[in-house]
């Protein structure tokens, strides 16, 4: 039985790596070995960081509500307590969205959580 030559499946592979990996500094965009390399850590990075994303933006939004309660005259930790001792059940994007968005209303929950009577 005859030799099979793997040269269509095998550039084809590598340009697939290489179109991957367009936009990388130096070799690793043209050569195929050190694409690939490339390629695996871009993508291990890729993943990694979407998770980390998630805390990212979670440590935005609690600045956004800091800043927003201390304007009230609260600190971040006594409003989220204040707000749980209330049965707030909002959380911290939505707060952070609300304190950007409409001061007004914010500054409503901010006299909810000092346990103060708002004005409805």
């Amino acid at each position: 039985m005859p030799r099979t030559k793997g040269g269509v499946v095998t550039r084809r592979r590598h340009k697939k790596i290489l179109k991957l990996t367009k936009g990388h500094r130096a070799s690793k965009h043209s050569l195929y070995r050190r694409a690939h390399e490339s390629m695996l850590k871009s993508l291990s990075y890729a993943y990694r960081h979407r998770r980390e994303r998630k805390g990212d933006m979670r440590r935005i939004w609690i600045l956004r509500i800091s800043a927003a309660a201390r304007a009230g005259g609260m600190s971040y930790s006594q409003f989220i307590h204040g707000l749980k001792e209330a049965n707030v059940g909002i959380d911290r994007k939505m707060l952070a969205d609300t304190a950007v968005r409409d001061p007004h209303a914010f500054s409503q929950l901010v006299a909810v959580a000092k346990g103060e009577k708002s004005g409805k």
